[in-house]
């Protein structure tokens, strides 16, 4: 029997697509998914979901779908909010990538309001989940600036959430992972979370083994994404709590009171949580593998539409790409009228092909000049040349500019390239715009990350 996996804030499915993947073999079947978007009229997300998996409304609730040939699997369209624990169907493994906007760093410190944040309170929902339906395994991914998150009081929403599943009678262990760090095509670090119920086998292990040890060895993170051993006798630690009878509001209260805002987080990039205390160090990828490149998972130049192509406007004028991906320093003028100075380092431009890709963000798609967008060197067909008036002298001009030879040119990433970087199928998110399609892969997780996760779970459990 499969292990039947509960998929929250499903997004496009890319849990499901790690845990669903052909490697595995039909060791996990997701039996029931949710995913809502509340600032939308139009449930793209969802539309794309069903969609792969070819699933239907149901006869007696339009929100709800199923499988066309499997009455198991269901998709709810609904606010987690007003969904009642109970009706979700008894599974063993919850799954979520909940939504992060509040942590991201996308956003200024001040406005990266965490657990309080209208997103960051969807954990208590994941949490009325796994207390009502105790699930054996939890696997849940964010932005890794979830472990010093807020700058008030740095690591007081992580602490909470390690204290409710804590609370829950969960043993828990996490490990930030820059996707790249083990050969994948892109440079995306986000902080993964495991817990574990007395009720599951790797319970006994986790409480078993030494924190060091099984943080650097025999855990299940240290099995799919190894580290090297770090030079110390034993892990530090501290307590989650101020005394065993605190309660999450005192832990939120008065976890890391009074500390700088500059001071560090006390979470480190990994880490496990047993009995209330917490085992935590900064750790090293060991990976000799592979590896996947930009280039890896380029088109070929013929399949490229024109309309990814940067004109030579979009680079040269006033705020077009060249002034954008360029170092500044500036005097600027705020909303309110007061002058202050800027100063950026440049990015590279165009991106190099040889290594991993930056980080994919949700407004990666549109023609409009960036800063953050990828443009990369390409080689277009000689039909395309013509056509599109390559041989022009602004374009003789940028090819100087930007070191080109006479046969290149800078363009945009496809929907389908950046569906690669994240180790989607080609076309897995065809149907909305194409800005759309950017803005899923820009919330999207690596799926080799999680098909990893699954492996080593599978061997094991």
């Amino acid at each position: 029997m499969p292990v039947r996996v509960v998929e929250l804030f499903a997004g496009v499915g890319g849990f499901r697509l790690g845990f669903e993947a052909p490697s595995l073999k039909g060791k996990y079947k997701v039996i029931w998914s949710n995913q809502w978007e509340p600032t939308t009229k139009k449930q793209h997300a969802t539309e794309v979901y069903t969609a792969r998996w070819a699933m239907s409304p149901t006869p007696d609730d339009s929100d709800v779908y199923t499988a066309d040939n499997d009455d198991e699997d269901l998709h709810v369209n609904k606010d987690i909010n007003t969904i009642v624990a109970k009706d979700i169907p008894d599974f063993d493994l919850l799954c979520g990538g909940f939504p992060c906007q509040d942590y991201s760093v996308a956003k200024t410190a001040n406005k990266a309001v965490g657990i309080q944040g209208k997103k960051g309170v969807l954990w208590w929902d994941i949490r009325r989940i796994v207390e009502s339906k105790r699930p054996k395994i939890v696997v849940l991914e964010n932005v890794d600036r979830l472990l010093k998150s807020p700058t008030s009081q740095r690591g007081r929403d992580f602490a909470v959430m390690l204290a409710s599943l804590d609370e829950l009678g969960y043993v828990v262990e996490w490990r930030s992972i820059n996707a790249a760090e083990y050969g994948m095509p892109q440079r995306r670090r986000r902080v993964f979370i495991l817990a574990y119920s007395k009720e599951s086998e790797f319970y006994s292990k986790v409480m078993k083994d030494t924190p060091l040890d099984y943080l650097s060895k025999v855990g299940n993170l240290a099995k799919a994404f190894p580290i090297q051993r770090p030079m110390v006798l034993s892990c530090p630690n501290f307590s989650l709590r101020k005394n065993k009878e605190s309660d999450l509001a005192e832990v939120s209260l008065e976890f890391n009171k009074g500390a700088k805002k500059t001071s560090k987080s006390p979470f480190k990039k990994c880490g496990l949580v047993r009995d209330g205390i917490v085992y935590t160090f900064d750790c090293i990828p060991h990976y000799n593998g592979e590896k996947t490149t930009l280039r890896d998972v380029l088109l070929k130049p013929a399949k490229i539409p024109t309309e990814y192509y940067i004109s030579p406007e979009d680079v040269l004028k006033p705020k077009g790409w060249k002034y954008l991906k360029g170092a500044k320093k500036e005097q600027r003028e705020g909303t309110d009228g007061f002058t202050y100075s800027y100063n950026e380092g440049a990015m590279k431009f165009p991106d190099p092909l040889d290594n991993a890709s930056r980080t994919i963000i949700t407004g990666e798609g549109g023609s409009t000049p960036s800063r953050f967008k990828h443009a990369v060197v390409f080689r277009p067909p000689k039909s395309k040349v013509e056509s599109s008036k390559l041989n022009s002298k602004k374009h003789e001009k940028v090819r100087k500019e930007l070191n080109l030879k006479k046969n290149e040119w800078i363009r945009r990433l496809t929907p389908i390239e950046l569906e690669r970087l994240n180790m989607f199928p080609d076309n897995h998110t065809i149907g909305p715009t194409d800005g759309k399609r950017a803005f899923f892969m820009g919330n999207a997780l690596v799926v080799g990350i999680i098909e990893r996760l699954a492996e080593v779970l599978a061997s094991d459990e």
